[in-house]
């Protein structure tokens, strides 16, 4: 029969130099310090009784940045009347598809915005809403911006769905809420122009003024 004992022995691994022999203990084995879990403590202390760095939300605010991304806002003019025009612009550049807008017809009876057209229905779905400001760049009139408001949380999904109502800014002082019934002014021919809005010539009492600030004829 073949020998195999020396087959065995060779490809056998050596055992460790530094094992330590049956029955025998290590004299140079390290040796537990009773303070050490204490000392690991030491960083721990530091902290709890250093200068404290946390804000207690909600009680206190920290203000966001001056370009943060928080909620949209649709924006008025001097006047009152609403920038959006109903271009759906903003839909269109939406990478999550977050925005919906339907826009309708103005009349002089009941103007909205100083364009042909406005929005009729605007929602964005805070569900989908990425924050990434592609609307904010797609907007032609400047109607649509973000706001430093970042608390945009509830328990109800359906509540993060912001129709126009809750989009809108607040009316300038004294202005009248939309529409306005420019009927009169088209009729003598003072109405102002859509360029006249752009070119920031309306004033609060809906009047063309000149760069004086005086009412233009």
């Amino acid at each position: 029969m073949p020998d195999t004992s020396r087959t065995e022995s060779a490809g056998a691994a050596p055992p460790p130099t530094d094992a330590p022999r049956p029955g025998t203990t290590r004299t140079d084995a390290p040796r537990q310090d009773p303070f050490g879990p204490v000392g690991g403590l030491r960083r721990t202390f530091e902290a709890m009784f250093g200068p404290t760095v946390t804000e207690q939300y909600p009680e206190q605010k920290r203000p966001p940045a001056p370009r943060y991304h928080g909620r949209h806002q649709l924006n008025r003019h001097p006047d009152g009347l609403e920038k959006c025009v109903g271009c759906e612009l903003c839909a269109w550049a939406c990478p999550a598809d977050a925005i919906f807008v339907e826009g309708a017809d103005n009349t002089d009876a009941q103007r909205f915005s100083p364009g042909e057209r406005y929005g009729r229905v605007y929602q964005i779905n805070y569900l989908r809403c990425i924050g990434c400001g592609l609307c904010i760049e797609a907007c032609p009139t400047r109607a649509l911006t973000m706001t430093g408001d970042y608390e945009l949380t509830d328990d109800n999904r359906a509540d993060l769905i912001y129709e126009k109502n809750q989009l809108l800014a607040p009316l300038p002082p004294d202005t009248e809420p939309t529409p306005h019934d420019v009927t009169a002014q088209v009729a003598a021919g003072t109405a102002p122009t859509e360029s006249d809005y752009y070119r920031g010539r309306v004033g609060a009492d809906g009047m063309v003024h000149d760069t004086t600030g005086t009412v233009s004829a």
